[in-house]
């Protein structure tokens, strides 16, 4: 019975060994060294397998990490091989020639240039906490930590059915008896149910927020222009200014129309798209406000001193986006707002004594 030779496991190629060899100048390298060598690199090359399969099992893992094997090689005092940190699987490509096959790493060619002229990245901002109220002598304050007071679902529950808050369920008498007979039929008749007053008091918190943000939103002042239009897209607690807010948008349009102040004009919109855009708000009962106020930024005659040097286009532009926002967001068959909409540029299109401009403003809206 001859011999037979039982491999256990993989090796690695005795021809694999000698490219090698061969890439560091050893031209001439012996099959029984390079099998030598082959059991040597397979036996050392398993044991540190072995070990980054205990990091792998220990981090609750079914994939090796190149992490694994550097946490490897330093358990066995090994300087662990840097370079190779990518989540990604590393792609290697095959390629024979002379009876040999190969697998390799194709490497990019960097650009030292563009790479020395590249901009820095950004630092990562540090792990801090902020303290915030939860609530204040058990009202919740509005902050953008907190929920909003008012759900934007309630919003349009209100905007639909607004006397449904009004409605109480029918009293019992003091007694815990009912009434019945003729004296609950006459209570019933003289009953006369008076809609209460809506009343919106502002705390002075929000007052003061308010005046700070309107002033910011139409100050010269970009970068707290840019901080108020980003706290109006994102505050969830601005359903009580809401009314104060699209009436000093409406009332600013009028205003500045009537005295031609382009730039007015656009902060006016821009805070109108931030309003649009905050995911807490909804403007459905504020609209009879919001659409004049843009549809005169769309189609008005002139909206500044210099039409022929000032970019007024820009803003019929800008605005007529926003009235494709509103149609899109709060259009219904009950309010045909879109229906209505299209009408009135329609109107404007087709009328002889309309100005270019607002022949343009309609084109656009339409």
């Amino acid at each position: 019975m001859g011999e037979i030779e039982i491999n256990y496991g993989s090796t690695i190629p005795t021809e694999s060994l000698k490219v090698i060899a061969e890439s560091v100048g050893i031209g001439n390298l012996s099959d029984d060294a390079a099998k030598e060598i082959s059991d040597s690199a397979t036996y050392r090359l398993k044991l540190v397998l072995q070990e980054s399969k205990k990091f792998m099992v220990h981090s609750n893992r079914c994939k090796l990490l190149p992490s694994d094997i550097d946490n490897a090689l330093k358990v066995f005092g090994i300087e662990p091989i840097y370079g190779f940190h990518s989540k990604d699987h590393i792609p290697f490509r095959y390629a024979s020639g002379g009876g040999r096959e190969l697998h390799f790493i194709d490497d990019k060619d960097i650009d030292l240039i563009e790479f020395v002229n590249a901009p820095l990245a950004k630092l990562p901002l540090e792990i801090s906490i902020r303290c915030h109220w939860l609530a204040i002598d058990g009202v919740q304050p509005t902050v953008p930590e907190n929920p909003p007071s008012v759900s934007k679902d309630m919003q349009k529950l209100e905007c639909v059915d607004p006397l449904g808050k009004l409605k109480k369920p029918i009293d019992k008498e003091v007694s815990g008896r009912p009434s019945t007979g003729k004296a609950q039929k006459l209570r019933n008749v003289e009953t006369v149910h008076v809609k209460q007053l809506a009343t919106h008091e502002l705390s002075v918190e929000q007052q003061l927020y308010y005046k700070e943000i309107t002033e910011a939103c139409v100050g010269s002042d970009e970068a707290r222009r840019a901080e108020a239009l980003q706290s109006l897209a994102s505050d969830p607690g601005l359903h009580e200014m809401l009314p104060r807010m699209c009436t000093f948008i409406a009332e600013g349009v009028k205003v500045n129309v009537v005295q031609n102040n382009l730039a007015l004009l656009i902060y006016l919109m821009r805070m109108v798209k931030a309003l649009l855009d905050n995911p807490a708000l909804y403007l459905e009962k504020y609209l009879h406000e919001i659409i004049p106020s843009v549809v005169t930024c769309v189609v008005s005659k002139q909206l500044c001193m210099r039409p022929e040097i000032d970019n007024h286009w820009a803003l019929r532009d800008f605005a007529s986006r926003l009235m494709a926002q509103i149609c899109k967001m709060f259009n219904t068959p009950t309010n045909n707002v879109q229906t209505r909409i299209t009408r009135v540029f329609t109107n404007a299109t087709n009328s002889d004594k309309t100005a270019l401009p607002s022949v343009y403003g309609a084109l656009e809206g339409n």
